[in-house]
């Protein structure tokens, strides 16, 4: 989701800077009450109103990407089950199936059973 403009931040707090209360302001402008008090306390606090920029995260997964590819490389027909399991016994990583089954997939790699 793309964050609000900042000619439309500027907007609403014009509408806030005329008395109009937090509701009426959110009502006017189909925005939560909750973001206009976020707004508000920002500009407040620091004087901008722009959005905060995401810093970007890495996943998880990507501090023992190269194990699960070895691992992966070494038995292609490995469970996922299994492949918990070895995390935790080898690098002490407690994660879910799902981060293993997004990780796989982000790296390409293919659990095959042997023919």
């Amino acid at each position: 989701m793309e964050p609000y403009s900042q000619e439309f931040r500027s907007e609403v707090l014009a509408a806030c800077d005329a008395n109009e209360g937090t509701k009426a302001v959110a009502l006017r402008f189909g925005v939560s009450e909750s973001w206009v008090r976020r707004i508000k306390q920002q500009r407040r606090e620091t004087g901008q109103v722009a959005a905060k920029k995401a810093k970007p995260r890495k996943p998880k997964w990507h501090q023992w990407a190269d194990w699960l590819r070895d691992k992966i490389a070494s038995r292609p027909d490995v469970y996922l089950r299994e492949l918990q399991v070895a995390l935790k016994e080898e690098r002490g990583e407690d994660v879910g199936l799902t981060t293993i089954c997004k990780a796989c997939r982000e790296l390409e790699l293919t659990r095959k059973k042997r023919r």
